[in-house]
């Protein structure tokens, strides 16, 4: 069984003891009426928590549509939430009640020795539980007011990146890198203008985008091909595609049309100005030294759907060149393929995950949900002498909010060298 296998299990273990703890607390709250004891209640319960937990799950595995996904991790969060805000409550009568039975053990007088022991049962608090199940709604609130400000509240994450074998004449150049822009998902112009000109304030050298133009149709590049289009950079713009880009998540009148949405796609990114790279490198040339930009198709070793990335074609006639520089939208292809058996590649560039758009993220601290199901999920990782950044995404599909993991424009400075921090005791 595999580590991420084993992951699962653990999450859903942990879950599902949690919920029963949370029933037993419902129940000590209410325990003079008679529905939270009913055998109705207690099958509504679980069929509830069990029915968010498996969607969730299938939703990373299966296409179940973007707005079943979307409806169905917005009620796993707010459920999880309420559960997580009332857990203390539930902590903190469990340690009222050993208290009492240890003060009425050491005061019990011989005489009670004959009482049977559930006489001596101390009951939970009323008081405790209703105010754990009050103190719920107050983060259900907060997330809700905050999850709309997230959207388009983009920020600017700053990465030295370190490279062995880079060429004098790459040495201090600025790489931007955005991802997962979902352009259907967007309805402010304006918001997502404001991102743009926050990239290009940062005057990058060259810039890469790794996937998911759209939620599904070209199309809706519509409204902001205009805006993308000056997502321009000296040294050029190149991107790749995401598991969305394929028309995989929706169903058309016939395979024609599939296609012509596809070559519509492709076309987008030519119109923009973007280099689209599919399966294929470039040779990026400065002061006459170079180095290998590649690019590959959508390759997810966890995706439904087919593998259409090819590392054989993307890396063909590239052995004379010091540094190779990967796009590729899902960052489970790193430890998928990449890593065993393309040692070449210095590093990759993902996006993808969006961080589930729910969880915390500092300057030295993250997690999220995602991480039991991707390894790599935000930020740099390294393993030997490979790096692999993940982009927390641009825009947002699915859930329409953000809490705790905002869009991101990432801006690395690439530097010849050992990253000293990597080596330090």
């Amino acid at each position: 069984m595999t580590e991420q296998a084993l992951n699962i299990i653990l999450i859903i273990a942990i879950l599902l003891l949690i919920d029963l703890y949370v029933l037993h607390g419902i129940r000590g709250a209410f325990k003079k009426w008679k529905l939270p004891h009913s055998g109705d209640f207690t099958f509504f319960y679980w069929f509830a928590s069990v029915l968010l937990i498996t969607g969730l799950l299938l939703g990373v595995y299966i296409n179940l549509g973007v707005g079943i996904r979307a409806a169905i991790m917005l009620a796993f969060f707010l459920f999880f939430v309420w559960k997580l805000s009332f857990l203390p409550f539930l902590l903190l009568d469990d340690l009222r009640r050993m208290l009492v039975l240890r003060r009425n053990r050491l005061h019990r007088k011989p005489e009670d020795i004959s009482i049977p022991p559930q006489e001596h049962a101390i009951p939970r608090s009323e008081f405790l539980m209703k105010a754990g199940l009050l103190a719920g709604a107050i983060p259900l609130a907060a997330i809700k007011i905050s999850m709309p400000k997230g959207l388009y509240d983009y920020h600017v994450r700053y990465q030295t990146m370190y490279l062995p074998n880079l060429p004098k004449a790459f040495d201090g150049i600025k790489l931007g890198q955005i991802s997962d822009i979902h352009s259907g998902s967007f309805y402010n112009r304006k918001a997502v203008r404001g991102g743009v000109e926050m990239l290009l304030n940062e005057k990058p050298d060259l810039i890469f985008f790794t996937g998911d133009l759209v939620n599904g149709q070209a199309s809706e590049m519509g409204d902001y091909q205009d805006i993308f289009s000056k997502v321009k950079a000296p040294l050029g713009v190149y991107s790749s595609l995401g598991n969305h880009d394929y028309g995989d998540y929706g169903t058309w009148p016939s395979p024609a049309d599939k296609k012509k949405n596809h070559t519509d796609l492709i076309a987008t990114h030519k119109n923009m100005g973007w280099d689209l790279l599919l399966n294929e490198n470039r040779r990026l040339k400065v002061d006459g030294e170079e180095i290998c930009i590649l690019g590959v198709e959508n390759w997810g070793e966890l995706s439904m759907f087919p593998k259409y990335g090819r590392m054989d074609l993307a890396t063909k006639n590239t052995d004379d060149l010091p540094v190779k520089l990967l796009l590729s939208h899902d960052p489970s292809h790193w430890r998928g393929e990449v890593l065993p058996k393309y040692p070449q590649i210095d590093a990759m560039f993902s996006g993808h995950t969006h961080g589930m758009q729910f969880g915390v993220r500092t300057e030295n601290f993250q997690w999220s949900p995602i991480e039991y199901i991707y390894k790599e999920w935000a930020g740099i990782y390294h393993q030997n002498n490979q790096q692999l950044y993940v982009n927390v995404g641009y825009g947002f599909v699915g859930l329409a909010g953000r809490v705790g993991i905002l869009p991101e424009i990432t801006i690395f400075t690439l530097k010849a060298g050992q990253n000293p921090s990597r080596y330090q005791s």
